[in-house]
């Protein structure tokens, strides 16, 4: 690690390309049975996979204060992920995207004030690139769709995922701080099926076809993967080192929802995913992990 500075940069990358397939996978799923559904068998099947593998890998009951922190992380978690995953069902997937990139610049502030981090020029400066090169991609989106019926449900859904996620950054950089990736994992999907267990009287749905469970259970282990992966990085860089970098999810949905459900890529889409990526390598860690670390 200490020869490898920018290895949180590169995990929290790869997290996010793993997170982007699993909403295209989301997306299929919730259009099929409904977001709520998906994110229930989701949830379930992600526990099953993560809580066995941190037993077996020795993982003990966390401290009172950890508990707390896993459990609050899985109720916004679970509020934050229903949202997003209800506005994907009536937006484009790189529109969604582009509407909850607000959250990585709350998340800069918020950091400062959780975690007490002091906010460089350069993250700010690499944050507000990346924001520019969303909005060009928004508004000539916005412009040229002509929006039906639902899209404005939609976008105000994605919005407040958005300001649920940015709060879900700041926790997950404490939770790092704190437990191993698996117990991460373990903990935060089970929290989130327990909230949204008692409404599966009114509204689960079981999966309609082997696709639709496929694509459930793929989700999840993608879930798993990129949340340990998140929960690594985080544990070895400063929040506002990594958040910028939720940006280059953008063109991993422009690239997802073009391949799987045809939405169209255009120029507007491809000169903001180079500003994001501009803003990815500003934001780019110049020194050790260790000492970006609170």
């Amino acid at each position: 690690m200490r020869d490898r500075p920018a290895l949180p940069f590169i995990a929290t990358l790869a997290g996010v390309a793993l997170y982007s397939l699993m909403d295209a996978l989301m997306k299929g799923a919730s259009l099929a049975i409904g977001a709520y559904s998906a994110l229930l068998w989701r949830s379930a099947a992600a526990m099953l996979l993560a809580v066995p593998l941190w037993h077996l890998s020795g993982g003990r009951w966390p401290e009172h204060k950890t508990v707390r922190l896993h459990l609050l992380r899985g109720c916004v978690s679970a509020a934050m992920a229903l949202t997003f995953f209800f506005g994907l069902t009536l937006l484009p997937m790189a529109e969604a995207i582009a509407l909850s990139f607000i959250a990585p610049l709350i998340a800069l502030y918020l950091a400062a004030a959780v975690l007490g981090e002091t906010i460089r020029p350069g993250a700010v400066a690499a944050s507000l690139l990346g924001l520019v090169g969303v909005v060009v991609i928004a508004y000539a989106r916005l412009d040229a769709s002509g929006h039906g019926d639902g899209a404005a449900l939609g976008i105000a859904a994605v919005l407040l995922s958005a300001v649920l996620y940015a709060w879900n950054l700041v926790l997950q950089r404490r939770q790092a701080q704190l437990a191993r990736p698996l117990e991460v994992a373990s903990f935060m999907n089970t929290t989130v099926l327990l909230c949204l267990l008692p409404f599966a009287p009114w509204f689960a749905r079981m999966p309609s076809g082997t696709l639709i469970a496929a694509a459930i259970a793929g989700a999840a282990a993608l879930a798993v993967s990129a949340g340990m992966l998140f929960s690594w990085a985080y544990a070895r860089a400063e929040a506002q080192v990594l958040v910028p970098v939720e940006y280059s999810a953008f063109g991993w949905a422009a690239l997802m929802g073009w391949l799987a459900f045809g939405e169209r890529l255009t120029w507007p889409t491809l000169l903001g995913t180079a500003l994001v990526t501009a803003a990815c390598w500003i934001a780019a860690p110049r020194r050790r992990p260790e000492q970006t670390a609170a």
